[in-house]
This record gives structure tokens, sequence and C-alpha cells, in this order.
């Protein structure tokens, strides 16, 4: 699960706690209908109805139902992701560790276990597991983009943007919608996120997506972005520049 102020505050970057298994197929077909009789939910495995509860948002039924499931490690970091939804770190790391002693290169629960650290401001020690995940799963976008989120909360801009690279390359979707970033960084600085979101506006321009470039670039600037007229020096903004859209916000935010 990644975040920039969702859900507790804790995670990072859209997906950023990877569910292993994604939606089981109980889980979808809740999806495809408007209820699940009673009948056909006890039916369900103890691991598919802790799927559904957390498909959910109920993640104490969810961690109730995986408890009653056989212990795998793709079980123990379900339920690391039920706690970690309820911001118990505690409880979310132990449950990752868990799964890593049953299964040592574990690429979800490396990640997941990241974003524990990341939560509590720990980036050197996130940075080291979200690396070794992207290692055991390199063509995971969303580890890529955890790893650079990671390394610009710490300051480190230049490592921050070559993982954004590597994200946008393996899917820029990752990065397409900036109000559905789940950045977990609740009490990271406004400089950081200044950043990050100028470089991510970078990266959309020389993609030629203009609308997710001028979305990120208006963050950066309500997040209080300072070198305004870089914006207007930046060979990559040459041809947002423009754009209608370029020119409403700078209008709007007194930039000339």
């Amino acid at each position: 699960m990644r975040q920039r102020r969702t859900v507790a505050g804790l995670l990072s970057i859209a997906a950023l706690l990877l569910l292993a298994g994604q939606v089981c197929a109980a889980e979808a077909s809740l999806q495809n209908s408007t209820s699940l009789s009673t009948q056909a939910f006890g039916n369900l495995s103890p691991e598919s109805r802790g799927d559904i509860y957390l498909a959910r948002g109920e993640y104490i039924q969810a961690i109730e139902a995986y408890r009653k499931a056989p212990r795998t490690a793709e079980v123990w970091d379900k339920m690391g992701i039920a706690w970690h939804h309820m911001n118990a770190l505690g409880q979310a790391r132990n449950d990752y560790r868990r799964a890593l002693l049953i299964q040592p290169n574990y690429p979800q629960a490396i990640n997941n276990l990241g974003a524990t650290y990341f939560a509590q401001r720990k980036f050197k020690k996130s940075i080291g597991l979200y690396r070794q995940a992207l290692r055991l799963m390199p063509k995971s976008a969303v580890i890529a983009a955890n790893l650079g989120t990671a390394y610009f909360a710490w300051g480190k801009y230049r490592q921050g943007l070559a993982a954004y690279r590597r994200a946008f390359r393996l899917d820029p979707t990752v990065f397409a919608e900036p109000d559905s970033l789940t950045n977990v960084a609740a009490n990271t600085s406004r400089e950081y996120r200044a950043q990050e979101d100028y470089c991510l506006a970078e990266l959309f321009a020389q993609a030629d997506m203009k609308t997710q470039a001028i979305a990120y670039l208006t963050r950066a600037l309500n997040e209080g972005f300072r070198n305004r007229q870089q914006i207007l020096r930046d060979s990559v903004f040459a041809q947002l520049r423009k754009t209608r859209e370029f020119a409403q916000l700078m209008a709007a935010q007194k930039i000339r």
C-alpha cells in the first residue's frame, strides 16, 4: 500500500503495501456483486475471508480470519498489512518478519517491512530494505517508486530521481494520479515533498504527459517550491510552457 496523506498516514506511493496473490476469486466476486450471502461467505477458506475483509477495510476481522488460516508467508504478510493499515507498526513489523522467517527472499514482505521504517522516519533503514526488495523484484514500479520516495525524504534528491525514473520506465501509471498517491510521510518536510513533486513534473513533461506534469507542478508550488524562476527556464518544460494550463498556473501563482 505506497501515500501522501491517507489511511492513517503510513504508506508510500500508490500501492506501497504489496499484497501477495493480489485479488483472490472470492474478492473479485465481492466486487461484482452488491452483497455476499452468509452461506457463501461461510464456505470460503479463512484466507479468502480475510482477503475480503482486507479489501473492505475491516482490518480486525481480516486479522481474525487470517489467524484461522495456515500460517504461510503470504498469510503473515497479509496480517501485517492489516495491522499496518491501522498504524500498528510494531505488530505489522512482527508479522512481516514472521513471513520472512518462512520465506527469506519474499520481496513483498521486505518492501512492506521497509514501509514500517519509512513511517517512523528511519529512512536509511527503509532504503536498505527497498533496495533489497527491488533486487528480488526488479520489474516492480511500486518498489522503485517507494525507494525514490525514501531517498527524497532523506534529502538524497539525485538518488530519488534516479529511482523515480526507473519506476517511470517500468510503469508511468504508478505516478499518474497525484491525488491518489499514498506517500507515507505525514511528518516529512514540505521541502522534500515540493522537490519530489517538481521532479515528477519533469518526468511527465519529458514524456509529453502534460496534464500530469501540470498537476505535479501545481503541487510542488503549493508545497512551497522556492526556485520559481527555474520553472520558466527549465528546458524540460519548453513544450509545457506553450499550453493554456501552464499560463493559467503561472498567473495564479503570480510568476512572471
